[in-house]
């Protein structure tokens, strides 16, 4: 399979591989240092049906097919090293082709055993944090339509990095319109180019072209970012371009790393590319993103200091178009794994690749929010856009909410090579995880049967839950959005709660319900004040609220009758405000009604403005006004408190 560790991925081979190499290995050992993977794993197959394996040829033969993503026989060839060997590096690559094979109870066993092995590792520390990640991941909703695009913007070949651009999708591809290029070991494809794909009214590509202009060489070249006017396009290169390499010391074979260019858009055509100043003879950089603003460029490298393999850093870019010096995006965001393909939308969402951070399979697509520079919480962007195999140079347009995604998983049922996705987001994906426990407020005893529901700033009700027997609910709520929680139980009065919004992962908190009795005072029940808006007599939300207070209350004590007095403020005359309190107790009483109280048992009277709470003499401010337009609900009999 060609797929994305193959592209772009020019780095050193797992440290665990070892040196027991014979004439016997001599030809394919040649092919596998030459990143030939293909021909190398054949040739240690031979070596395997001729009798002469050994873990040697294990390993190599578990490597070779892991580069070219052969998950099942990667797979196969890790699981037969590991009977004599115990490289957490090879476990942790052992996790991750189980995962690729929905082997997920194995996979975390062997995840498990590589957190004991290497307990200060970040990879350790946040599977021991949250054990429990797979069945969250593939238990929320999905958050996108995925769908692969049609031909010819794919090909039989590998197809990556859509990125749309002026009316332009941009594309890398190893198609050889001409067959006029070279053919690249690794994926016996030919190498990388740069194409594009003009987009028309009806939303249809075209065929793909390359292009030709001062961009494409002989060697790789791929994944593309833009400035904001779209004059300036940023691009990787294989440093072989500017007799740029390495020879590595045993094998004398050349090793070239990846570079950073830009290309100016003049006179029609792009310009000569220009090599940033963040490139390094022994280092690798790749996958520019450039910030919606203009003014920073985050991409990947495998540059000494980092804390992987690959990792995603940020520059400046000033006024001028000059790069500045390069800073690591640090160790909550990058791993001891691989880190690639950043991309930063328009709302400072930052998405990348990783297969350190826990997923699904070998690469997944993860997001965080950049806050004044600084990393916020990473996490998995869910199941659809990512699957089993390797999911990459993610990009969206959070305006349109569209965009695409990368992958070389299964297609109409067939292996498939690296494609291009288009997305459309159907849910908002940045979501926390909301424990609430109801309590007792006077006891602090949990509260079972508790009946919550959660509601939005405007009061509008988006999910309604029971409390278990620990007296806890669970929520997955948007991610920094501010929620109201309300709750009933019978013999308690209604209670409710602010949750601020929050970008954590998860968030606790607690809901108190006072006991009902409480709310009987004297003769009278007490509720908070049920106001009613000038000149009006319809019941609120906020009164509904309340009134269902009541209800409980009454459905408890089955022998209560209630009298409601209802109160104006002194605008209007006194004729009228007599009429309107009139109509203002009857909906109060009949809203009690409607909820299967007796209507015996409830009455409603217009008190007007006879006796107000603040007498202020005709000249009462807004406040005072209020506070007069109330009522209160009288207890004509069968009050249990015998002795008020």
């Amino acid at each position: 399979m060609k797929n994305i560790i193959s592209i772009f991925s020019i780095a050193l081979l797992s440290s665990f591989i070892l040196t027991a190499q014979s004439n016997e290995t001599k030809r394919a050992d040649k092919h596998f240092n030459k990143f030939e993977f293909i021909d190398a794993a054949a040739d240690y197959e031979k070596l395997v049906e001729d009798g002469k394996g050994d873990v040697y040829v294990y390993s190599q033969l578990a490597e070779s097919y892991y580069n070219i993503y052969e998950f099942s026989k990667a797979e196969k060839w890790y699981a037969k090293v590991l009977e004599t060997s115990a490289d957490p590096e090879m476990i942790f690559k052992y996790s991750l082709m189980l995962k690729a094979g929905g082997k997920y109870d194995e996979a975390n066993k062997q995840l498990a055993k590589f957190a004991s092995m290497r307990p200060a590792d970040q990879r350790s520390i946040t599977y021991k944090s949250n054990p429990d990640y797979l069945e969250r991941i593939l238990g929320k909703e999905k958050k996108f339509n995925v769908q692969r695009l049609k031909d010819p913007i794919n090909s039989k070949t590998s197809d990556f990095g859509g990125t749309l651009k002026n009316g332009k999708l941009y594309i890398t591809s190893a198609r050889n319109d001409r067959n006029s290029r070279k053919t690249y070991g690794w994926t016996t494809e030919a190498f990388l180019d740069i194409y594009t794909a003009d987009l028309n009214d009806k939303g249809e590509f075209s065929e793909p072209s390359v292009i030709e202009e001062n961009i494409n060489t002989k060697y790789h070249e791929g994944t593309v970012s833009f400035s904001p006017d779209g004059n300036t396009m940023y691009f990787s290169r294989e440093s072989f371009y500017d007799k740029i390499y390495e020879k590595d010391p045993s094998t004398k074979y050349k090793i070239s790393v990846l570079h950073l260019f830009k290309s100016i858009f003049q006179e029609g055509q792009w310009s000569e590319a220009e090599a940033l100043s963040l490139n390094g003879v022994n280092y690798s950089v790749k996958n520019p993103s450039v910030s919606p603003d203009g003014t920073t460029l985050y991409f990947a490298s495998d540059k000494s200091g980092g804390y992987g393999n690959f990792d995603i850093y940020s520059a400046p870019i000033d006024g001028n178009g000059s790069v500045g010096e390069a800073t690591n995006m640090g160790q909550k965001l990058n791993t001891e794994a691989q880190e690639m393909f950043p991309f930063i939308s328009s709302n400072n969402t930052l998405y990348f690749s990783s297969n350190g951070h826990l997923g699904l399979g070998g690469l997944d697509v993860f997001f965080t929010k950049i806050v004044d520079g600084k990393v916020g919480p990473v996490r998995n962007i869910g199941a659809g856009v990512n699957d089993y195999a390797d999911d990459f140079a993610f990009s969206i347009n959070e305006q349109t909410q569209e965009g695409f995604v990368s992958s070389n998983r299964l297609a109409n049922g067939e292996d498939m090579s690296d494609d291009i996705y288009s997305i459309k987001k159907l849910e908002p994906i940045c979501d926390v995880l909301m424990t609430v426990t109801v309590r007792d407020s006077k006891t602090g005893l949990i509260l079972e049967g508790a009946a919550v529901s959660i509601q939005d700033a405007e009061g509008n009700i988006f999910g309604n839950k029971i409390s278990n027997g620990d007296g806890v609910i669970e929520y997955i709520i948007e991610c920094d959005i501010d929620n109201k929680l309300v709750g009933s139980k019978i013999n308690y009065e209604s209670g409710s709660t602010l949750v601020a919004g929050t970008s954590e992962e998860e968030v606790f908190t607690e809901l108190l319900l006072t006991p009902i009795e409480e709310i009987i005072l004297a003769n009278k029940v007490i509720l908070n004040p049920i106001y009613f808006d000038f000149d009006k007599s319809n019941i609120t939300a906020k009164a509904a609220f309340e009134l269902d207070n009541l209800i409980q209350l009454m459905n408890k004590y089955k022998s209560i009758v209630i009298s409601v007095e209802s109160h104006t403020d002194s605008r209007g005359s006194s004729s009228y405000n007599l009429s309107l309190s009139e109509r203002r107790a009857k909906s109060t009483a009949q809203y009690v009604i409607s909820k299967g109280i007796d209507a015996y048992r409830i009455k409603g009277v217009g008190k007007g403005e006879t006796t107000p709470n603040a007498d202020c003499k005709g000249r009462c401010n807004e406040e005072e006004h209020q506070l007069n337009r109330r009522s209160e609900f009288i207890i004509l009999s069968g009050n249990p408190n015998d002795n008020w």
